[in-house]
């Protein structure tokens, strides 16, 4: 290849420059260097192309690969499933053939199956409602509205309350005379 050094370089600029003239220097320059980011590009483009190229029939090649053993894997599972398949048929004449002796001691010797007839639903129904209301099992659902006007005091005398005081559930200073009892809890 030719060797370009600094000394050759400035030789050529200075011979550039006397030829050209300085007015025309700036754009022969600008376009000589165009040119030479083409060749550069194109040189790339060309090697990335070859690159691929090579890639491809690498690609190619693990493609055979794996077909040729995805069609290996498939006449053996083929050939197997073949074999059972035989075995199968064979075991099942046997059976088949003997089955018809053992038939007759068979229907005589096993018993059939009866439903215990259980019914889950009269064991949950049995506790007494009394000892659930003992107990504190709750027998109805109720909403959250209703649980806080079952639970909580009403207002002395329909006089509105105060702004920021709320209603209590009858605690100490209570203006009830009686309480409902309140669940899990003491008046």
């Amino acid at each position: 290849m030719i060797d370009l050094g600094l000394s050759k370089m400035v030789m050529i600029g200075a011979v550039a420059l006397i030829v050209i003239g300085p007015e025309k220097l700036p754009t022969v320059a600008r376009t000589v260097g165009n040119w030479i980011g083409k060749a550069q590009r194109y040189v790339s483009d060309v090697k990335a192309e070859v690159s691929r190229s090579m890639e491809l029939e690498e690609l190619k090649k693990m493609k055979s690969t794996v077909e040729d053993a995805a069609k290996d894997v498939s006449q053996s599972i083929h050939t197997s499933s073949q074999d059972f398949e035989k075995s199968w048929a064979e075991a099942t004449n046997l059976a088949s053939e003997s089955s018809s002796e053992a038939s007759l001691s068979l229907s005589e010797t096993v018993p059939e199956y009866r439903h215990p007839k259980k019914n889950w639903r009269l064991k949950q129904g049995a506790t007494p409602n009394w000892y659930k209301a003992r107990a504190g099992v709750r027998t109805r659902a109720l909403s959250g509205a209703a649980r806080v006007a079952r639970y909580v005091c009403p207002p002395l005398g329909g006089v509105a309350r105060p702004f920021g005081e709320s209603r209590h559930g009858g605690g100490r200073g209570c203006h009830c005379s009686g309480h409902l009892p309140r669940p899990g809890g003491s008046v």
